[in-house]
């Protein structure tokens, strides 16, 4: 019996037990391998998309500043011409600057996924295409600014406001046009991942608007409109140094052909996702301007305005970091998309929410931390101070959520699913959103919290929504629809001669 195990032993050969010891040692290695390699590749897909979220914040900051800064200016000038500069820039925003803002969000699917799919060229045009669009569709807004006083005077608003809104919104009539500009010029860059030059022109024309207020409103007679001037002439600086950049910059060699008749085809196709864009984002701003609206019909108005619109002053403020991070993952999801790379660009969303999370939960806890003295920095009023307390955790929660929202219609832009977007837009905030804060305000009698609450409401709808779509999508069947689409973009050399 020993001898037969013996025997058994040595037919076991010495080289065959090294060899299965080392087959061993290269699974677990390999294994080992395999988890370095995600690791590198999730660190490398963070590194992107902070490269680009960081600018493109900075970029959001300072062209919302523009806003801010003449504001601040007119402020100076009296309450009366301070009332009108500011329901002029609500009113501007409202009407004409989210529009803009939403259609040229068209070029986030268009040109990002053309950019992917390496046919540079068509990006030229498309951004062509959408400044022809943009320009035609300033016209009637145009117009629409041109009659703001008796638009004012017809919602209920008094006659000597209504007047200095109606002045200001006439001399901020040129930057309408300059911001549909710069919007196509901005995703044109963004989809190619050039973001420090946009951050450098951002910050050239700040500075400059500084200046310019100053000048215009203290050193002429102009006054108040001298400040809606000073936002015209900015946003066309900044629309010249970025049009100089595309001109003569060799980033942009392959993307910028020059001008081409080709923009004037295939506009129906810029439309079908422009309009959505367009809805998708004015149906969220809207149900926000609404809300100060609402909080005038409150009792004690004064202090519930007030209050609101340091809130919502504050929430647009910390909006731009997820805006940032949106405009990232558009950016990689479309790029990736167009580029026939599903897993990656299911990965990037992945990585851009855990991101939205942490960096939500990090500006809320500030929020809080900072509740009992961020009134001050509004109002010397206790009551406010107070006030603004109390809403500050609420509106922490909003952010956060807004944060995800944020991010999520990124991938949805990036995906071109505007559409649906702006479906989830409307039942999130007119169906929900709305009528849950009118019935915490008014029926309930919470007050200005009771709309904020609404809002919250609409956000958590939202969420889950955009959440389900995005779990629920097949990414390579998204890829394969991006390629349809970018090829349904090239038009035939025959049509065009």
């Amino acid at each position: 019996m020993a001898r037969e195990e013996e025997e058994k032993a040595s037919l076991v050969s010495p080289i065959l037990m090294e060899n299965s010891e080392d087959h061993e040692n290269n699974g677990v290695s390999s294994i080992n391998e395999d988890g370095r390699n995600k690791r590198k590749v999730v660190l490398e897909e963070v590194r992107k998309q902070l490269w680009l979220a960081g600018p493109l914040i900075s970029v959001s900051l300072l062209q919302y500043s523009l806003q801010v800064i003449s504001v601040m200016f007119v402020g100076h000038l009296g309450e009366l011409a301070l009332s009108g500069a500011s329901m002029a820039t609500s009113f501007a925003s409202v009407t004409g600057f989210s529009l803009l803002m939403g259609m040229g969000s068209a070029l986030d699917t268009l040109c990002g996924q053309a950019y992917g799919a390496k046919q540079y060229h068509i990006m030229g045009i498309q951004m062509q295409r959408a400044m022809f669009v943009l320009f035609l569709v300033s016209i009637p807004l145009a117009i629409i600014w041109g009659n703001t006083r008796y638009i004012l005077i017809a919602l209920g608003q008094e006659d000597d406001i209504a007047t200095e809104a109606g002045r200001y919104a006439c001399y901020m009539i040129p930057s309408l046009f300059a911001y549909g500009f710069l919007q196509c010029l901005i995703k044109f860059l963004q989809t190619q991942n050039i973001v420090f030059p946009m951050m450098l022109s951002s910050a050239i024309t700040t500075l400059l608007h500084v200046l310019i207020c100053w000048v215009l409103v203290f050193k002429t007679e102009l006054g108040d409109r001298g400040a809606a001037l000073a936002n015209s002439i900015s946003y066309w600086i900044n629309v010249l140094l970025l049009v100089l950049y595309v001109k003569f910059s060799s980033s942009c060699a392959k993307t910028w052909t020059g001008f081409s008749k080709e923009a004037l085809h295939n506009i129906l196709t810029f439309l079908k996702l422009a309009i959505p864009s367009a809805v998708m984002v004015c149906l969220e701003m809207w149900s926000f301007e609404m809300m100060v609206l609402l909080s005038g019909l409150l009792p004690d108005p004064k202090l519930e305005t007030s209050v609101l619109s340091i809130c919502l002053n504050t929430a647009a403020t910390v909006w731009m970091i997820p805006f940032g991070l949106s405009c990232a993952i558009s950016t990689r999801v479309s790029n990736e998309l167009g580029a026939g790379h599903p897993e990656t660009a299911r990965l990037a969303v992945h990585v851009v929410f855990v991101m939205a999370i942490t960096v939500g939960i990090l500006v809320g806890s500030v929020l809080i931390l900072i509740r009992n003295i961020w009134g001050y920095a509004y109002s010397s009023e206790i009551e406010v101070v107070q006030y603004v307390a109390i809403m500050m955790p609420i509106l922490a929660i909003s952010n956060f959520l807004d944060g995800l929202q944020c991010v999520l219609s990124g991938t949805a832009r990036g995906c071109g699913w505007q559409k649906i977007g702006a479906y989830i837009n409307l039942g999130s905030y007119y169906l929900v959103g709305i009528p849950c804060a009118v019935v915490f305000a008014f029926v309930l009698h919470i007050g200005g919290k009771g709309l904020w609450l609404g809002i919250i409401g609409a956000l958590v709808v939202q969420v889950l929504s955009l959440l389900t779509v995005t779990i629920r999508t097949n990414w390579e069947q998204q890829a394969k629809k991006a390629t349809e689409r970018v090829h349904d973009s090239i038009i035939p050399v025959e049509i065009v001669s």
